[in-house]
């Protein structure tokens, strides 16, 4: 955790520093097996949100404040240009009705497009942080199902000294105190999945963003609580 004056936040280089941690445990019980590369890409993953996340943020205010202009020039614009035509209307005397027809369309066409492009550069700034992050979260979910797949033949019956192969047995070779510390390594694994999503939650504020990184903290504890299910099945000394 860090705390920036008055506010407690999620530390990406502690998540990062947790997951290199856990990356050389999972490594120095079970060498290079397909789990060590998973904590692997995930401690790449943590430093490409915390640093996206950062970047994303500061790129909001920038593009914000640019929008924020060219809603002015444009609204600012066209008000000078409905000004000048009505000047020029009156000046040059339409007294006809019909006369004002074309002015008035023209005048609507004006305010209706002006409208749409301020409405347009008010969005677009939420919508590009919304595209990048939104990337990165979809990686992380893609990551999850993979952790669920590293422990998903992983049968704690095996383990039993009852336990009955068939011909179609997929035999995960590992006893009964290494199957404990892999399942509890996916587990951990789970949880450092969730706060690096949590990580994008630190510097957005958008709604779908929120809500995505709520759906990916809910997946990795549904699979967590699979993952714990089996531990409680293995036999205990």
């Amino acid at each position: 955790m860090a705390n920036t004056s008055d506010r407690v936040r999620l530390s990406g280089a502690h998540v990062a520093s947790t997951v290199e941690q856990l990356e050389r445990r999972i490594h120095a019980r079970f060498g290079d097996r397909g789990l060590t590369k998973t904590a692997r890409d995930l401690g790449l993953l943590v430093v490409e949100v915390d640093t996206e996340a950062g970047q994303s943020h500061l790129r909001l205010r920038r593009t914000t404040l640019a929008a924020r202009t060219a809603s002015v020039a444009i609204v600012a614009a066209t008000l000078i240009a409905l000004v000048y035509s009505l000047r020029s209307a009156v000046l040059d005397g339409l007294a006809r009705t019909a006369d004002w027809v074309p002015l008035t369309e023209s005048v609507i066409n004006d305010l209706v497009f002006a409208a749409i492009a301020v409405v347009f550069l008010w969005a677009f700034p939420e919508r590009l942080e919304r595209r990048s992050l939104l990337g990165l979260l979809h990686r992380l979910r893609s990551l999850t199902h993979v952790i669920d797949m590293h422990q998903l033949s992983k049968d704690p019956e095996q383990v039993s000294p009852n336990y009955v192969p068939t011909a179609q047995s997929i035999r995960h070779g590992l006893d009964a105190d290494q199957l404990h510390h892999y399942l509890n390594y996916c587990s951990e694994l789970l949880a450092l999945t969730a706060k690096t999503a949590a990580l994008c939650a630190e510097h957005s504020t958008d709604g779908v963003v929120l809500e995505t990184v709520s759906d990916i903290e809910t997946l990795t504890t549904e699979v967590a609580s699979k993952i714990w299910q089996k531990i409680s099945l293995l036999p205990r000394d």
